[in-house]
Parts: structure tokens; sequence; C-alpha cells
């Protein structure tokens, strides 16, 4: 327990000496509070943002963080969700059959560069100004660190492991699904934390431009009236959802490779 207090501790070191000395040069005016803030005025805002004002204020934003970050969220996961359940079978097909990865990876590979942004007019034409889209976005841009990850773990297993299992009468789908996969889990879990940092990338871009909700939709409507510290408080509330949806995947990962902790044990 001591141990991980000092761990905790020295993590946030950092940050408060940041914050400490950011609330300093605001409060000494060497900073222009228009465009950054002091730590205590967000903070503030913040407030506000999450649970009202308490009076009859004209602030749109008032008592409204917990919808739009439920908005933001619930995307996030729609397309993480498509992501994974396209990415991950296709990936380990890619990785284990050479017919796939000749005719099916180049194809793969000459998308992946596109980014997101691009695909934004594509999006807008076909989905419209609705969530379709935005999930879409977010889909895409999850998947490529996904697919190319479970490539990676599926080519990686190791051949002994392999022939061991076809000289106990293994089929091909046996392999698969008792060989290949479990033992590509562990590169699947790296692109699925790769790719949910992605989507929570992708679904401000897509809420910027593609919806009209969700913490980038904010970010953008607070920049355009000059509210930096709404913007600034967005910001963290982005940050904050990517760290716990991330501290999630984590949990989740530990749980289903506890194998591996035993076997190093």
């Amino acid at each position: 327990m001591g141990a991980r207090l000092r761990l905790v501790a020295q993590a946030l070191v950092l940050p408060i000496v940041v914050l400490a000395s950011w609330e300093w040069a605001s409060r000494a005016e060497l900073l222009p509070p228009g465009i950054l803030p002091a730590p205590s005025t967000v903070l503030e805002t913040w407030k506000v943002w999450a649970f009202g004002s308490g009076g009859f204020g004209l602030n749109p934003y008032s008592g409204t963080w917990f919808d739009t970050v439920w908005f933001s969220t619930r995307r996030v996961a729609q397309g993480f969700f498509w992501a994974c359940v396209v990415g991950v079978p296709l990936g380990i097909w890619i990785g284990w059959s050479a017919l796939a990865a000749r005719s099916i990876d180049p194809l793969i590979q000459g998308l992946r560069p596109i980014p997101i942004t691009a695909w934004l007019p594509f999006s807008i034409a076909l989905f419209g100004i609705r969530d379709t889209g935005a999930i879409f976005l977010i889909a895409l841009g999850a998947f490529y660190p996904i697919l190319i990850n479970a490539t990676h773990g599926a080519r990686d297993v190791g051949r002994n492991l392999i022939r061991a299992a076809q000289m106990m009468g293994a089929s091909e789908r046996d392999l698969v699904l008792r060989v290949v996969f479990p033992n590509a889990l562990p590169a699947i879990f790296t692109g699925m934390r790769l790719g949910l940092g992605v989507a929570w990338t992708a679904v401000i871009v897509a809420e910027i431009v593609a919806v009209k909700s969700g913490l980038g939709y904010v970010l953008w409507d607070a920049y355009y009236v000059g509210r930096m510290d709404v913007v600034l408080a967005d910001m963290v509330s982005i940050g904050l959802a990517g760290f716990l949806s991330d501290r999630l995947m984590l949990l989740v990962q530990a749980r289903v490779l506890h194998w591996r902790t035993l076997s190093r044990a």
C-alpha cells in the first residue's frame, strides 16, 4: 500500500507543479485571460457546466456536461465495438491465411494512410448530419490499429505450437480458435488500446462537423463564441474520458490475460 501511494504521489507531482505555475502566472497577469484562463476559472466553469449555476443566467452550457459526455461516450463505444467486430477476425484471417494477406492486405494498406478528416465529406454525403456518420468515422479510425495488431499477433504465433497442435489432430478451425487466437490476444489488446485512443480523437473530429452534440460540438461552439474557459474544460473532459476508458481496457486485459501473469510467476 505504501509503494502504491508513492507511485500515485510521483505521478501527481508534475501536474500539480504545472497547475500551480499556471495559476500563479494567470494571477500575475502574465497570461492573457481571454486565451488561457486560470485553472481556478476553468474549474469554476466546469462546475457550472456540470451542475448548473443555481441562478437564472444565460449560460447555454449550464448543467449539460453529463449529457454531453454521455453522447460522446456512446458514440465511441458504438464505433469501437464495430471496429473490433470487423478488425479482429479480419486481422486474424490476414495474419493466418497467405491468400487473404495477398488479396486483402494491399487494399487495407492503401486505405490506411487516408486521414479521418478526408473521410468527412464522404460521411456527410452518405449519412448526413447524424450519429451514423460519426459512428462510421470512429469505427474507421479505430479499425486500422486493431486490424494491424491482430494481423501481427496471428503471424507471430510460434510454429512449434502449430506443429504440436497439428500432430494432435487439430483441424484448421481448432488451430485458429484454440492456438492462433489465444496467442494473438496480447497483440489484439494492444491494438484495441491504440484503437480506443484513436476513437476519442475521431469522435471530436466527427462532432465538430458531422453532429450537433457531444464534446467535440461543445469544443467548437465554445471557441466560436470566445469561451476559452469552456474550451479548456472540454479538453480536460476529453482527456479524462480517454484516460478512464483506457484504464477500463487495462482491467479487462488483465482479467482476460491472467494466464500470462501465472505463467511468469
